[in-house]
């Protein structure tokens, strides 16, 4: 099994994970706010430059050279997009979350790396298929792949609607019917939905269908770890939007 482990900077508490051992990273907590990335890479590696995207829920995947080209190395803009790949060394990749899934990956052969943040919607859009795809492009093998999904809200307390599970569902079963894919993916072994005691609802586990659709390219379970963590019942450690309605976040970086 995965461990993951609390580290500590200054009293601030951040978490790592084992199958991510190799790199500098970290999932960090709310203790952490209002800092931002380019403070927090000085914890990870003094040396290397941070890189973030405005996240826009969606599955646009980038690197650091096209967040340079579409913004310019003087504008303070930030490119749109949810994921990014690093292209070389001391390059540190930035995702926010609040509820949403972050997702690091790193390639043991490569050492390059992605920070992707999946939201039911990014999830949807195949975020993090989309990204190992662009790594695949760029020389990776997917057995060389170690992939960490730090802490979101779980499924336990994720109510959506049937159409909303529906949608995210559709990335993992071939049905296109609402009740088709519902059911569907009701069977599945240790299935993402949960019932719920509302009509039209369930309860939905976003990182659950991101580890099937993983699955389904071939990446075996031994290469992803999932944060025993859920934002929303862990008020001492992490924001969550869903419980406090506040645009808050936490970060989470990985370093090449």
């Amino acid at each position: 099994m995965h461990t993951w482990h609390w580290q500590n900077w200054q009293g601030l508490p951040y978490l790592t994970c084992s199958l991510l051992k190799d790199w500098h990273h970290g999932f960090f907590t709310q203790q952490f706010w209002p800092r931002s990335p380019e403070d927090l890479t000085k914890v990870l590696h003094p040396e290397a430059s941070a890189y973030r995207l405005k996240q826009v829920h969606g599955n646009i995947v980038l690197t650091p050279q096209e967040i340079e080209s579409q913004t310019g190395a003087e504008d303070s803009g930030l490119a749109l997009g949810d994921g990014l790949i690093s292209e070389q060394p001391l390059q540190a990749i930035w995702v926010a979350s609040a509820d949403c899934t972050p997702v690091l990956i790193g390639d043991v052969k490569t050492r390059q790396v992605a920070a992707l943040h999946a939201g039911w919607r990014g999830t949807a859009a195949k975020i993090v298929p989309q990204a190992i795809a662009r790594l695949q492009n760029q020389g990776s093998q997917i057995d060389d792949l170690r992939i960490a999904m730090g802490p979101a809200i779980s499924g336990e307390v994720y109510q959506v609607s049937v159409e909303v599970a529906a949608e995210i569902g559709a990335s993992i079963t071939p049905h296109t019917e609402v009740q088709q894919i519902i059911a569907a993916l009701h069977e599945l072994p240790n299935s993402p939905l949960l019932a719920d005691s509302h009509p039209g609802k369930v309860r939905l586990d976003v990182r659950r269908v991101n580890a099937l659709q993983l699955e389904s390219l071939g990446i075996s379970a031994e290469q992803i770890a999932i944060a025993p963590y859920c934002t929303y019942q862990t008020p001492e450690y992490f924001f969550s939007y869903r419980r406090e309605q506040q645009k808050k976040i936490q970060w989470s970086g990985i370093i090449r």
